[in-house]
């Protein structure tokens, strides 16, 4: 069996999403250290409550992402305990960094200070927009997008389903000029993804270069470049690329095939990526790891 773990990124949390983690080793541990970095209590931020106001405080990109990596990281933590291992890695957008970790390219306070500058940087991002779409033609929508300025292909996750980025107007026009089945505008503060970001990459980079990034335990597709890599300081240079450069998730699914994947296995929240497999791999199996019980607990 030839398995892909993979990594979802933000718009999968949920509340309660690490409640039943907190028995895992190392969890309130891990908790702790983000909320001392982060300023707030990061476990209370996840957990369902009476509170009106908590889904919003857990959809604030500056938690979703730590929240998310500390969620994910603990169920892999987990599999690697249980002497699990895959062939391949990857991760979708702050997925990557879970990656990374997971191939102990870098150690978890490592990777939350990492996000937690992340995090903040893409939240701080203002003026841009970004329109999944979903039912197109591939060729018409390229041929739009490279006529059009200020909009790009943000995230290709799937022959069916894309998300563009870019300023407001050019998202839209664009989002109006495609035949295609559903149009959504996502809400988001910033362009993801594309050139709007290059200050907010700048100051990503200046972060990174201040990590020594290890060589993977397992080979890692990168979401700028899928090809499989185990080398530390590539990795570093190609996740330097990701906030200004698309999420080529379909490629990603297509390197797979060709490496003889049968089986993905999501680890976190959520069945984004299964069902984008499912859709996509032609004799696939899927599963979801998602909570304590998921990992025999």
């Amino acid at each position: 069996m030839s398995i892909a773990w993979v990594f979802p990124g933000q718009g999968s949390q949920k509340l309660g999403m690490a409640d039943d983690l907190l028995s895992l080793q190392g969890a309130q541990e891990r908790f702790d250290y983000a909320s001392e970095l982060l300023g707030r209590d990061l476990l209370e931020i996840c957990r369902v409550g009476k509170n009106v106001d908590e889904l919003s405080d857990l959809n604030d990109t500056r938690n979703t992402q730590p929240a998310l990596f500390i969620v994910e990281s603990l169920l892999v933590d987990d599999l690697i305990r249980q002497g699990r291992n895959p062939s391949l890695i990857a991760g979708h957008s702050l997925g990557e960094i879970v990656a990374l970790y997971a191939a102990q390219v870098f150690d978890a306070k490592i990777a939350l200070r990492l996000l937690k500058k992340r995090s903040e940087l893409m939240s701080a991002a203002r003026g841009g927009a970004m329109t999944a779409l979903i039912g197109f033609d591939r060729q018409q929508l390229e041929d739009v997008v490279n006529n059009s300025e200020g909009v790009v292909i943000a995230n290709d996750n799937s022959s069916a389903q894309v998300v563009l980025s870019g300023n407001p107007e050019a998202v839209q026009k664009v989002s109006a000029s495609v035949k295609c089945k559903r149009a959504i505008p996502l809400q988001v503060s910033g362009a993801f993804h594309s050139p709007f970001m290059e200050e907010a990459s700048k100051s990503f980079v200046a972060e990174l270069d201040e990590v020594n990034f290890q060589n993977a335990r397992f080979p890692v597709l990168s979401n700028v470049d899928p090809t499989p890599c185990i080398e530390g300081e590539l990795l570093k240079q190609k996740l330097k690329k990701q906030m200004i450069t698309g999420v080529k998730w379909r490629k990603t699914m297509d390197v797979m095939a060709q490496q003889g994947i049968n089986t993905v296995v999501e680890i976190g929240p959520g069945n984004v990526l299964s069902g984008l497999a499912k859709r996509s791999l032609k004799g696939i199996t899927t599963s979801q790891i998602s909570s304590a019980s998921d990992l025999g607990h």
